[in-house]
């Protein structure tokens, strides 16, 4: 579920508890947790509703300056029902601290090393952490086709791909690409110093 740019502070600062979708079927379900740009979204509530009840306080909850406009962008979709998703913020994501983390205990390092050791040996196309950590560092800010391109894969695999590292905290999406956070570069360092 994405959240819009002009939602993010209303859902970290709690003004934005409310999100309205139009869907086939549910995209998320009671306790879920989403990470936003915001940070950590509880989904605390899913549930289908008329269009003509939502209010228009519900509508500001949502992010919306009106109800009108709250229905004018549930009307741009006209397959589905309307879903209301009751939220709660819940916190900072906790990929941002570790990405901080640039001096990992020789434990930790050694799981993220092997981990990434893991992602490779299952790999089809062969070994590809240490390439693309070194990619982004030397590329930041480079969309993600081009630097696909530059390791002759596709887009989505490639996107894929950073997503694993990203969770590990050793990138971070940038509004265009992608950039190597403090402890991807240490992590870096030593899997090319082989340690």
């Amino acid at each position: 579920m994405l959240f819009p740019k002009h939602t993010w502070a209303g859902l970290a600062d709690g003004t934005i508890t409310l999100a309205f979708r139009r869907w086939a079927r549910p995209r998320v379900r009671a306790g879920t947790r989403l990470r936003t740009a915001a940070g950590v979204v509880a989904v605390e509530d899913v549930r289908t509703v008329d269009a003509a009840s939502i209010t228009e306080d519900e509508a500001r909850r949502a992010g919306h300056a009106s109800l009108e406009e709250l229905l004018a962008f549930l009307a741009a979709r006209s397959d589905g029902e309307v879903h209301r998703v009751l939220l709660r913020f819940e916190g900072a994501d906790p990929r941002e601290a570790l990405r901080e983390r640039a001096d990992p205990d020789a434990g930790e390092l050694a799981a993220v090393l092997a981990r990434l050791e893991r992602f490779d040996r299952a790999s089809r196309r062969g070994p590809w952490t240490a390439a693309v950590l070194r990619l982004i560092a030397d590329n930041p800010g480079v969309r993600a086709p081009d630097l696909a391109g530059r390791r002759g894969v596709e887009t989505a695999p490639f996107k894929a791909d950073v997503r694993k590292l990203k969770e590990l905290g050793l990138t971070e999406s940038l509004p265009v690409g992608y950039e190597i956070s403090p402890r991807g570069r240490t992590v870096l360092a030593a899997l090319e110093s082989g340690a």
